[in-house]
């Protein structure tokens, strides 16, 4: 009983983790990567499909993007979408492929998207505790229905605070680590 209210507590927490995680592979540094483009949509046929299964997304140095469409028909489509998908990018289209070059960020914008990071990093903070607040809660009203004894909820109690911590923690690394590539000239 006090397992599976652990083991759902640290899966719904991985969870939470893994959302900061993808938020942060979407926030641009100054340096080029194929996520920046992972919530591109092109109208393929009249169909919204995400950039990745109409062409081939790659990064051929540190400050560009190249796309390459499988069909050479899809290249102003794709150029439209990545211009629409207000990312802040200008692509240019030479017959072959699309290329997308990454700007060097300035220190104000720099500034903003640790802001940023920080604001995702608290969003999953609150949402490991509240996984924990839940687990807590649980424990308690199995503890009340009489299937576990007080000693047990309270190991439940502590083991469910490691986990928070352990995972508050890792969230802290990634915020660290994001942190250090944003603000690296």
């Amino acid at each position: 009983m006090v397992k599976n209210i652990l083991a759902d507590a640290d899966n719904r927490m991985k969870k939470a983790v893994e959302v900061v995680r993808d938020e942060f592979s979407k926030i641009r540094t100054g340096k080029a990567t194929t996520a920046l483009l992972d919530a591109v949509k092109v109208d393929y046929y009249g169909t919204m499909t995400p950039l990745k299964q109409v062409a081939n997304v790659s990064t051929p140095d540190v400050h560009t993007i190249a796309v390459q469409p499988w069909e050479k028909g899809m290249l102003q489509p794709i150029e439209k979408a990545i211009l629409n998908a207000n990312l802040g990018l200008n692509p240019t289209n030479d017959g072959n492929l699309v290329r997308v070059p990454i700007p060097p960020l300035n220190e104000e914008r720099r500034r903003e998207l640790v802001k940023l990071v920080k604001k995702f990093a608290e969003e999953g903070r609150i949402a490991v505790r509240n996984v924990r607040r839940d687990a807590i809660e649980h424990l308690k009203k199995t503890e009340k229905q009489e299937h576990i004894s007080e000693d047990e909820r309270k190991r439940g109690e502590q083991e469910v605070q490691k986990m928070t911590d352990r995972h508050i923690k890792e969230i802290d690394h990634l915020v660290e680590l994001k942190e250090k590539e944003i603000m690296e000239v």
